[in-house]
């Protein structure tokens, strides 16, 4: 793996303290070290990662995660703390396919035009329907991949049958925005979409972690930060930010500027003295659950390391990942449920039995050696905003030296890690561009 290059150093190295150590606080963390700040990390939980690491156990993850090619900024923030993401990651191209071998499949090569190709081989859509899916990308693309606001997803694909609907355009857009397509942006959407087709060859890979989220990004990043002289406070969790004269007060120590990297909930309450305003925003988002039901099958294999599932009211998961496919435990199966409100009413044992289930019924008999049996049902309830049409997010800039980072913030990604990063990165340009 060649060494990334690191960022330009800042003209004048600040006292930073970041409050939050999930992939925001990270980011935000390693690119203020990388600039020649002078960092303190605090973090309310024993362990880095926020929503996006390891259980306790060091095996399965608080939720199955994804990335994609387009996440430009995070495979570079894993490489510069030494993370090789050919190592961690599995790349494969972009293959929504379900347990009957139907599906898009787009083979190597320039997302725009293989997405073309892929469309048109399709199984299981007449013509009728193939060409109605290009032409409103190319009409996508002629709008800039730009939609009035107010629109949601489900506006955007209205010319779409309902069958295109069902089999890509819903499940894509639940697992981009974690949000059903009636009630998410179609302005997000079609960020997501323009770079992933027009961000060059890989952009719309997949890429699968293979090895527990922690090692992807949050234990090599806490490593990088103390070797690179900075503090970690894990287990600290902030009570208070003040304003004294020209510098910031946590936990009684002083910085110049502070990023605010914890929970929207968190860093809600933390501006609320400071920024009654931009707490309230922040504090009137409303949020959509994920639930990831593990489960294992002694002997047993997908055709794909991950396959979509065809989701109903009596099936909950959208997609279904083989762990032993992906460098994990043989046998071992995560299944996703993405936009999952009505099924945590309903409760995590109920939801398990369902996807247990929908398992049995929707793969050929052959394909399980042994009946699946869930192991475990992880319910991350507040796991993104949900992103709706005309959605106003809160700003970067809180008060005069204090800083959001976080996947809630203004910019134009959902809540993904890529949109996690960014805001991290973007903190620190933005402290390091205002007013001193």
């Amino acid at each position: 793996m060649a060494a990334p290059a690191l960022p330009q150093r800042a003209a004048r190295p600040l006292r930073v303290g970041v409050i939050g150590g999930g992939w925001a606080g990270l980011a935000a963390a390693v690119e203020a070290v990388s600039r020649g700040h002078h960092v303190t990390l605090f973090e309310m939980a024993p362990r880095l990662g926020g929503r996006a690491r390891a259980l306790p156990d060091g095996v399965l993850d608080n939720g199955q995660h994804i990335l994609i090619g387009a996440y430009r900024q995070t495979l570079e923030i894993m490489r510069r703390v030494g993370v090789d993401p050919a190592q961690v990651l599995q790349r494969l191209p972009l293959a929504l396919v379900t347990p009957d071998g139907r599906g898009l499949r787009l083979p190597p090569g320039p997302p725009l035009a293989t997405f073309g190709w892929a469309v048109m081989r399709r199984p299981g859509w007449s013509l009728r329907e193939r060409l109605g899916l290009l032409g409103a990308s190319l009409r996508w693309a002629a709008m800039r991949f730009t939609c009035p606001a107010d629109w949601s997803v489900a506006t955007l694909c209205e010319s779409l049958s309902p069958r295109v609907r069902a089999e890509l355009i819903d499940p894509l857009c639940v697992a981009a925005l974690n949000t059903p397509a009636d009630r998410a942006s179609a302005t997000v959407f079609l960020c997501v979409l323009k770079d992933a087709l027009f961000g060059g060859a890989g952009a719309a890979d997949l890429l699968l972690p293979r090895r527990p989220l922690s090692a992807l990004l949050p234990e090599p990043a806490g490593d990088w930060l103390r070797r690179h002289g900075a503090t970690l406070r894990v287990a600290s969790r902030v009570q208070a930010v003040s304003r004294e004269g020209h510098t910031w007060l946590v936990q009684d120590e002083r910085f110049d500027a502070v990023v605010l990297a914890a929970s929207a909930t968190e860093a809600s309450r933390l501006a609320q003295p400071l920024a009654p305003q931009w707490a309230a925003q922040t504090a009137a988002l409303q949020y959509e659950p994920i639930v990831t039901v593990y489960l294992e099958s002694a002997g047993s294999r997908l055709p794909l390391p991950m396959l979509q599932l065809h989701e109903s009211d009596t099936a909950p998961a959208q997609f279904l990942f083989d762990h032993g496919a992906l460098g994990g435990t043989p046998g071992r199966f995560a299944a996703v449920v993405s936009g999952a409100a009505p099924w945590t009413a309903r409760g995590l044992q109920a939801t398990g039995e369902a996807v247990q289930a929908q398992l049995l019924r929707d793969f050929p008999a052959d394909i399980w050696r042994t009946p699946p049996s869930v192991k475990r049902v992880v319910a991350e309830r507040r796991a993104t905003f949900a992103c709706t049409p005309s959605l106003q997010r809160p700003p970067v800039q809180v008060a005069p030296g204090l800083w959001a980072a976080g996947d809630y913030v203004q910019g134009p990604y959902p809540a993904t890690l890529e949109g996690a990063v960014r805001a991290g990165i973007a903190a620190v340009h933005a402290l390091e561009n205002a007013p001193s």
